[in-house]
């Protein structure tokens, strides 16, 4: 354990380090989401500001804990519904918790209240679970976006968890808008918390030393794994017959056997599982295709083609957010459009126009310093945080519908959680005997 030291009165005294508390559903892969990514950004913002990292997690421990660990940061398996969790939580006594998505809030928020009322909650949304609900049923459905949202149950359990938190993390300023104007969250209770990369200074292969078109994204993820079949099946079709030798390679982590069974060699179309390093794959290829016709948040695999100097065709989803505001759509590093005519016009430009190409590439790394610089947006969340500690107690007595909320759902929550919990204890002593 490190300890910070503080002269006090001509002495030096002892202090234990801050504590953070990461509550997690499932333990961060950085190289297989960008929600992985981001969450180890976080917490190397914590650490760099003095924090201890606890990071727990209701998944089972695995490979991914050891990494971990390598940061320095202590993991545990938890369970849920079980007071096991009080004792444990007891004995770190964190000055933060953060709860990785809406869903781990809604399983201990109530007994981090209970065991340590003075620690600051935040929420990590990584992206609005509603939203990107909402999307997918629309484009399933046809029925208008913002009418899904106000009735969806998911918007009712995520924005009640915003309202129980002290301060809930916003990748995007999209969603900040959308929050603010369809859901009337104030401000006060959201960050604005966009990526924080740190650009490697290496140099990217050129124009004429790549060849390709690739896109990277978890198969588990629904919005890729629709992108992926759109790919296939409407858009590389056409772009295949305009240029007969470039081949469409996938990388992706957890490729099921229906990934792997639209692999066509004679097409081009190569479905090539995990990538070890998503710069390698995507510093070799020309061009980076994002037809994403729902989703919400950040696109990493984008910001991820940027640091490569990839330009990339996306839909206005897949670049939502992701430019200043004072940008155009012709600023971004490649081409938005959610037309497919447009679409295939635009990845064969950028493939075949080196000019055009060179260009698009300089304005993804102007973009990268402007948006996601981490050492800029390190600071200004961490301003926030601070600010929201400092000003806990009277942020608390302001958000009546915060107190409202959690007053109700830690005692449903409290009571359903300890019938299930005796249910379990009395189905194992059954067991036993």
């Amino acid at each position: 354990m490190h300890y910070i030291k503080l002269k006090r009165q001509g002495e030096i005294v002892s202090k234990q380090p801050k504590k953070l508390l990461v509550l997690g559903h499932v333990w961060p892969e950085p190289t297989a989401s960008a929600a992985g990514s981001h969450m180890l950004s976080l917490i190397d913002m914590f650490q760099s500001n003095g924090y201890e990292i606890h990071f727990w997690c209701v998944a089972k421990l695995n490979e991914n804990p050891e990494e971990l660990e390598k940061l320095d940061i202590q993991t545990k398996a938890i369970e849920v519904n079980s007071d096991s969790f009080d004792i444990q939580v007891k004995d770190v006594m964190p000055d933060i918790v953060l709860f990785d998505r809406f869903i781990t809030e809604e399983q201990f928020g109530w007994r981090v209240s209970q065991c340590c009322p003075e620690a600051l909650k935040l929420l990590d949304t990584e992206d609005l679970h509603c939203l990107r609900h909402a999307r997918q049923e629309a484009l399933k459905k046809g029925t208008e976006v913002e009418y899904l949202l106000k009735t969806s149950d998911i918007s009712k359990r995520e924005i009640a968890s915003i309202y129980r938190c002290d301060l809930t993390l916003i990748l995007s300023k999209a969603e900040l808008c959308i929050l603010n104007d369809i859901f009337s969250v104030p401000n006060t209770l959201l960050a604005h918390s966009p990526f924080m990369i740190k650009a490697p200074q290496v140099k990217t292969l050129g124009f004429s030393e790549r060849k390709h078109f690739v896109t990277i994204g978890n198969f588990l993820h629904a919005p890729n794994w629709d992108a992926v079949l759109y790919l296939r099946e409407t858009l590389w079709p056409t772009i295949r017959k305009k240029l007969p030798e470039a081949q469409m390679h996938i990388y992706g982590a957890y490729a099921a056997n229906k990934a792997y069974a639209l692999n066509n060699k004679k097409i081009g179309f190569r479905i090539l599982g995990r990538a070890e390093s998503a710069y390698d794959v995507l510093t070799n290829a020309k061009v980076c295709l994002a037809p994403l016709r729902f989703g919400a948040g950040l696109k990493g695999k984008l910001t991820d083609a940027m640091l490569a100097g990839t330009p990339s065709v996306t839909t206005n989803i897949g670049a939502e957010g992701m430019m200043p505001d004072n940008w155009l759509e012709n600023d971004w590093p490649g081409s938005i459009t959610d037309q497919d005519d447009d679409f295939v016009d635009q990845a064969v430009r950028l493939y075949q126009d080196s000019i055009l190409w060179q260009e698009k590439q300089l304005q993804g790394f102007d973009l990268l310093a402007k948006q996601f610089d981490a050492q800029t947006n390190s600071n200004r969340l961490m301003q926030s945080i601070c600010g929201a500690i400092e000003n806990k107690h009277q942020r608390r007595t302001d958000n009546f519908f915060g107190q409202l909320l959690n007053h109700h759902n830690h005692k449903s929550s409290e009571y359903m959680s300890r019938w299930i919990q005796t249910k379990n204890e009395l189905k194992a002593l059954r067991e036993e005997n």
